[in-house]
This record gives structure tokens, sequence and C-alpha cells, in this order.
């Protein structure tokens, strides 16, 4: 059980860390088509750390237990780490068109390889399974809530002002590209 909370503290100062690098390195460029955002990023820095500040407090001040037995921790740990894992990779595998405020590059093509295959936000996808992974490992019926919705909320609005962007700037082939795809779950939603 000890390795399981060095494991938890670990990875979520990794999460943390990761998530502040994105922010500070991945940001959009000088020559890139700005002013797309609407304040889409300010309000996932608030939704998310809120969300994990609230999640953990709740825990601590209640009991409301998912189940009874210890497994829940090692799923939710276990979810916390494909979380920050794939959504590295999901970020790397986009390379330059990557930023964490919405924004379009000159070249900027639609990825439709990977996990992009299936999924139209998997860096979101992650970033949210990564908050479920939080309220499982807590054990904690309000803390899965407060680790998952305000940051759903905040990816949802986030995906619906990125996508208005890419139907302005690809029309039709981007609209064709939705009909083929989720947002978020595979062949779900």
């Amino acid at each position: 059980m000890r390795t399981l909370q060095i494991l938890y503290v670990i990875s979520m100062i990794v999460w943390f860390l990761s998530e502040f690098l994105y922010k500070n390195m991945l940001k959009s460029g000088k020559d890139d088509k700005k002013g797309k955002d609407r304040s889409t990023l300010n309000i996932l820095w608030f939704a998310i750390p809120f969300s994990i500040a609230a999640a953990v407090m709740i825990s601590n001040l209640s009991t409301l237990p998912i189940t009874h037995g210890r497994r829940i921790m090692y799923v939710g740990e276990s979810l916390i780490l494909i979380g920050i894992i794939f959504r590295f990779i999901t970020i790397r595998f986009l390379g330059k068109y990557f930023t964490v405020d919405v924004t379009i590059k000159d070249d900027h093509k639609i990825e439709k390889e990977g996990f992009y295959k299936y999924l139209r936000h998997p860096s979101y996808a992650f970033s949210l399974l990564t908050s479920v992974g939080l309220g499982l490992y807590l054990n904690n019926w309000l803390s899965l809530i407060f680790a998952f919705v305000p940051p759903f909320l905040a990816f949802a609005y986030r995906i619906k002002i990125e996508e208005q962007a890419l139907v302005e700037q690809f029309g039709e082939e981007y609209l064709e590209y939705r009909k083929t795809t989720k947002k978020l779950i595979p062949f779900i939603y």
C-alpha cells in the first residue's frame, strides 16, 4: 500500500509539472492565427487545479466510498498513469500543431491517423481519464464528481470553440472528419 501512495504522489507531481511545461512551452507562435482561444486556456487552468484540490479536500473531509475494497485505488492510479502517458504521446504525435491555446498554423492540416482516427480530441480525452483516475484513487463519490465534472465542462467549452475554428479553416473537410469520429470516447461520444 505504501508503494501505491508513493506512486500516486509521484504521478500527481508529474501530472502538474507536465501540464505546467506544456502551458509554458507549447503556446502559439508569432506567425500563427491567434485570437481563437476565447479564454479557454484560462478556464482550463482554473477548472483543473480547482477540481484536483476540491477532490482531494473532499476525500479528506468525507467518507462516501465508491467501494470498500482497495482495488479501486490501483485502478485509479493506473488510469492516472495511462492518462498522463497517452496525453504525452498524443501531444508528441501532433508535434508543432499542438498548442495549448486554440490556434491555427499556416500549414495546418487535420490529423486523421493514430488516436485521431477514432477521436477528434484525444489529448483532452486522456486528460479527463487522468481526472477520473484521481477520483477513483480517492475512492469517494464526491471526489470523483469534483475530479471529473469541472474539467469536463471546461473541455466541452474548449472543444466547441476549437471546432468552430477548425470548421472556419477547413470547412467541409473538417465537417466530414467529424462525421467519422467521436469527440472524447471512441465509438460513443
